[in-house]
């Protein structure tokens, strides 16, 4: 087992306690804007994508603190206390915040570039429609997998459109191709606009893999009563986010987000301990 004795062990240093108390602000913060003011912060502090109308560059940042539920929240931030801690005490505030928001920001970096990977057949499919509109083409689309419905205003949107697609379609064919064309340039927008991510998830990830990394041989009790070791424990963690990532499991958790945190976790202490500074 890698033994450590930082000089001043807090079991609540200055960084760990100020991201739980931020991170609890946020989530109070949520409801009380939704629930008074009719205020949707996840729109406005979620991460979209960096090609959608919504995407603003801070929220690169204000993402790590918005959670989707208590739950969310809770599991987070439990992470966070108890592998941050040591973290924290082990490389100082200075260190340890630069850590965990390099890890925020690069999770989200590779989750939207698969994301972006996963819809670019689907943007080339409304470009090649817009560019030369036909009903065939339309059909065909629609009746595709790659008209994807992820949201619940391209949902509304559609029906909407059917409606009058359908109408126009027997006694104005050409003017319900102009309806076609302008409901396909306003799915592009709500599509890209649709993919929202909050959470602390990839950091608390980047944070699990400096754990393990740093202290491999320490042990962790999963429920509080099977022991394994530190290293295995993130192995299996990765393995299992990788496999979730690839076959779509477990609904919309953003795998590759985890994964991204621990990659850019797995950089930058690569490269700390490269120059002699991991500790």
């Amino acid at each position: 087992m890698r033994s450590y004795s930082p000089r001043g062990f807090n079991i609540l240093p200055t960084v760990v306690k100020n991201l739980l108390i931020i991170n609890g602000l946020f989530f109070l913060a949520t409801i009380t804007f939704a629930t008074t003011f009719n205020v949707d912060l996840y729109r406005i502090l979620g991460l979209h994508f960096f090609i959608a109308q919504n995407f603003e560059p801070y929220q690169f940042i204000t993402y790590m603190f918005m959670h989707g539920g208590l739950t969310h929240l809770f599991f987070n931030m439990f992470a966070l206390w108890m592998f941050g801690n040591v973290l924290e005490n082990v490389w100082g505030p200075k260190r340890f915040i630069v850590y965990y928001f390099v890890t925020g920001i690069g999770a989200a970096i590779i989750h939207y570039a698969v994301l972006y990977y996963q819809m670019v057949p689907t943007l080339q499919a409304i470009n090649e429609f817009v560019n030369d509109p036909s009903h065939d083409k339309l059909q065909s689309f629609l009746d595709s997998d790659l008209f994807m419905v992820m949201s619940n205003e391209i949902r509304q949107n559609y029906q909407a459109f059917a409606v009058e697609y359908n109408n126009l379609i027997t006694h104005n064919p050409s003017e319900a191709l102009v309806q076609a064309v302008n409901f396909m340039n306003q799915y592009r927008v709500d599509l890209l606009n649709a993919p929202v991510v909050v959470g602390a998830s990839g950091a608390v990830f980047g944070i699990l893999l400096a754990f393990g990394m740093m202290f491999p041989n320490t042990f962790i009790y999963l429920f509080f009563a099977i022991p394994i070791k530190a290293k295995y424990f993130v192995i299996m963690y990765g393995a299992l986010e990788l496999y979730f990532g690839m076959t779509g499991g477990r609904g919309n958790i953003a795998h590759f987000a985890h994964l991204g945190g621990m990659l850019f976790g797995y950089i930058m202490i690569r490269y700390w301990k490269s120059k002699g500074k991991l500790y």
